[in-house]
């Protein structure tokens, strides 16, 4: 049996699925994580007495644009990608999807490239990739460059699949009025992961798409036709199925805390529904203003605009979602962890232990008080 080289004890412990009280958070001598009853460690282990709070696995993320003061859609390069994974990091994302945003061709390609290589070179937190369009409606475009959005072709479809032949992740958002339901099997049955949004498709067009085999939905309620007395949209046909899992923007912002408690009394598997921060180039900066396609986006408030006012990205991360969550939309909070950890991480073809304290985890995150920055623990101690 491994020994203990140090126990965490004091705090309450999410593995991702369920809360665990009265245990200890082990490290073992080969460096690895397990969470084992307090009665069970041997007396004499090194013991370091936390000051209440939670421990929770490091939170997954399946759309992230930027952080670090830049944005993928500026630079698709492996600097680029660490840098916004290392600002990340610090509000303790360790596994997340770095999203293109509606883009050219080329960019499309330079950013599948720079994503293997990252993740050839190990760059922590990398595990694939997201391409948040080309593939949308103009109607429901949001912050996207009208000039760029374009129906799928052959070739589109050929580059996405050759994608998820190289990277262990792939996820597209896409809508059905540019991508048929031919296609969106196609992609299903590679891998890829398919999400419908920025779309004004109805209801049965929808759920189509969705036997066609799309399974999620990009940041449900935005930019996507809406709940009507006589046209049900995306939104009705995303919270009558329970196979559906949906991104949620929660900052108070996007989503008004009341449409997201209907949402999860509505949804059959609610669970299903997961976190997304939608970071922008702002993450971990103290910049006020960045490009976007070439047009300025400015930060206010804790709001990304354009110079119109539409809603560009958001300024947010995991520990202010957790916060939302729990305190305005009162979610509880073990199902709240849940949508930041282990439901996001479902979707992903290949992701070991990445949003649940595994046989194979090195570090957990610790919140002292409420979701504020957590630290890290770790066979080095508390970080």
């Amino acid at each position: 049996m491994n020994g203990v080289r140090q126990a965490f004890v004091g705090a309450q412990i999410h593995d991702g699925l369920a809360l665990h009280v009265d245990h200890a958070l082990v490290v073992g001598d080969d460096g690895y994580l397990s969470i084992q009853p307090l009665g069970s460690l041997p007396p004499d282990c090194p013991k370091q007495k936390l000051g209440g709070g939670l421990i929770t696995p490091g939170f997954v993320d399946l759309q992230v644009n930027g952080g670090g003061g830049v944005m993928f859609n500026d630079e698709q390069s492996v600097a680029v990608l660490r840098k916004i994974a290392e600002a990340h990091a610090t509000t303790g994302t360790q596994a997340l999807l770095p999203t293109l945003i509606t883009d050219t061709p080329e960019r499309t390609r330079a950013a599948i490239d720079a994503v293997e290589e990252a993740i050839a070179e190990n760059v922590a937190g990398i595990v694939g990739i997201h391409l948040e369009g080309p593939h949308l409606s103009v109607a429901r475009k949001g912050a996207h460059d009208a000039k760029l959005i374009r129906t799928m072709t052959d070739e589109d479809l050929s580059l996405i699949r050759h994608a998820a032949d190289r990277l262990p992740n792939v996820m597209i958002t896409g809508a059905p009025e540019s991508a048929s339901p031919t296609q969106i099997k196609s992609m299903s049955e590679a891998g890829i992961v398919v999400s419908l949004g920025h779309t004004d498709a109805d209801y049965q067009t929808c759920h189509a798409a969705f036997d066609a085999g799309a399974r999620c939905v990009t940041h449900l309620f935005n930019a996507m036709s809406q709940l009507g007395n006589r046209e049900p949209g995306l939104v009705g046909a995303t919270l009558e199925r329970g196979d559906i899992y949906a991104g949620l923007i929660a900052d108070g912002i996007h989503v008004h805390p009341a449409a997201i408690r209907i949402a999860l009394a509505a949804k059959p598997h609610s669970e299903r529904v997961f976190l997304v921060t939608d970071a922008m180039a702002t993450a971990g900066s103290s910049i006020k203003s960045f490009l976007l396609n070439g047009r300025e986006v400015f930060r206010q408030d804790h709001r990304l605009t354009l110079a119109d006012g539409t809603l560009a990205g958001a300024d947010l991360d995991m520990p202010h979602a957790l916060s939302v969550m729990t305190e305005t939309v009162g979610d509880e909070m073990v199902s709240a962890v849940a949508r930041a950890t282990s439901t996001p991480a479902e979707l992903l073809r290949e992701c070991g232990d990445v949003g649940r304290l595994g046989p194979t985890s090195r570090s957990a995150l610790y919140f002292e008080d409420g979701f504020s920055k957590p630290k890290t623990l770790s066979s080095a101690g508390a970080v």
